[in-house]
């Protein structure tokens, strides 16, 4: 340790915490306005993360960062999505295509560690001051602003003043922590074990690259063919089935595959890519809050939802450019400071709570019928497309619609009363509370 690192204060105008897709979108777009800003990453890029698939509204965002090229360069295109149920003999296809807005036709799969070395870099390239390997143990605001004070992989320590910090930690929510904000989602409790595999039969053709979503009897898998030839495979469950493994997480998890005969067909001849499982559990929370007086909480680090419509990284870039305006008028415009926050604060919860209404229902049977049966009475299939390819915030004239199809819902659901009920009391004994699965990331 230095006499300078360990007791000089740098200055910036501001600190974002963590260098994911919403660190690095935030940072980039602050630094292109002329401003300090240095972002603190604690990994070292390259570096695994999951959350693979795409949606189309990602492509414009992409587009204003000047990166469209750059991540066609490393996706597999994902022009819909695949709907395979085993109380069913077909498979459902929804295209992108057919959505409201036609403009939208298509997205990408891709490999997250790839993706966000290539957002991270941008930022630096744009201006911003980053560093990897670099750990935020403290943030202090005060009146004017905050200290934040962070840890090197070598032991190094640093300290900065900031007059705003963004916190994009993803789901480590540094501030929510400290600030005792962040609240298990009571309506949602999953529990997911993933690993890539070789050698997976894919679907033909332009459908490729299609992700698909496979139901079973304990909730639901992913499967995210990438540019590589590799397939990303998960299985997104309820937490009493994780608890219920007793034996090691590789054969667990090819057990699991087996209780889905579709899925495991298309893996007869496939190989786990460096006998690498993981497990994470009981991760569907939010924030009651994601603004202050000199903060912000993007993407991950405010909500997390289940993963089953790929909205995360969506949900994380869209709200560094929103977030970007907000700290734009909080540092030049203080008087609109409070109205900025609160349009924030409001689409924080749009994109969560509209994929959410349909997450909660994803395995009812009414739903599923749904997915496997489109209809596009009213538009109301149009509708649906948009909102499973992000677009929620472009003015598409979707909401009508969608609540069309919600009341069709209800009304299919108090059709089938015995159903319904089953259904949902069979989710409820799902989503109990059964304690937090030890260790967020387990190698077989």
């Amino acid at each position: 340790m230095t006499l300078s690192s360990a007791h000089v204060t740098e200055q910036c105008d501001v600190l974002v915490i963590g260098g994911g897709p919403a660190g690095a979108t935030v940072a980039t777009l602050l630094a292109q306005q002329g401003r300090d800003v240095v972002m603190l990453e604690k990994s070292q890029h390259p570096r695994f993360h999951i959350g693979e698939s795409l949606l189309p509204a990602n492509v414009p965002l992409f587009e204003k960062l000047g990166l469209r090229g750059e991540v066609e360069r490393i996706g597999m295109p994902k022009w819909g999505v695949e709907f395979v149920s085993p109380q069913h003999d077909h498979s459902s296809f929804l295209e992108f295509g057919d959505a409201w807005d036609k403009s939208l036709p298509y997205a990408w799969q891709v490999r997250r560690s790839e993706l966000d070395e290539i957002l991270f870099r941008h930022a630096a390239a744009q201006g911003a001051r980053t560093l990897e390997n670099c750990h935020v143990r403290e943030v202090d605001f005060d009146a004017e602003g905050a200290t934040v004070r962070a840890q090197l992989g070598d032991g190094e320590q640093r300290r900065w003043r900031a007059r705003f910090v963004i916190d994009a930690s993803g789901r480590d929510t540094f501030l929510a922590n400290k600030m005792r904000a962040k609240e298990k989602n009571p309506k949602h409790n999953s529990s997911a074990l993933f690993g890539h595999f070789r050698n997976a039969q894919r679907l033909p053709g332009q459908l490729e690259g299609n992700i698909t979503i496979f139901w079973f009897a304990h909730g639901w898998f992913w499967f995210i063919p990438l540019a590589d030839g590799t397939t990303s495979i998960g299985a997104v469950c309820w937490p009493y089935y994780l608890k219920s493994r007793s034996k090691p997480l590789k054969e667990f998890f090819a057990d699991t595959i087996a209780l889905c005969p579709k899925l495991a067909e298309r893996l007869k001849d496939a190989t786990l890519v460096d006998d690498m499982v993981h497990a994470t559990g009981n991760y569907s929370y939010s924030a009651t809050h994601c603004t202050g007086e000199r903060y912000l909480l993007l993407g991950d680090a405010f909500a997390f939802i289940d993963p089953v419509f790929s909205s995360g990284v969506f949900l994380a870039m869209q709200s560094a450019f929103e977030g970007a305006e907000v700290v734009a008028t909080c540092l030049d415009r203080p008087a609109e400071a409070a109205r900025a926050r609160q349009r924030f604060e409001d689409m924080m919860r749009k994109g969560p709570r509209e994929f959410s209404w349909f997450i909660f229902r994803v395995t009812n049977p009414t739903m599923r019928e749904f997915f496997m049966y489109p209809q596009n009475m009213f538009r109301v299939k149009e509708a649906l497309l948009s909102l499973l390819a992000g677009d929620l915030y472009r003015g598409t004239p979707i909401w009508r619609s969608l609540r069309i199809l919600k009341a069709l819902y209800y009304l299919v659901s108090l059709r089938n009363a015995r159903r319904t009920f089953n259904a949902w009391m069979m989710r409820r004994r799902n989503i109990r509370d059964l304690g937090p699965l030890q260790g967020e990331t387990i190698q077989s």
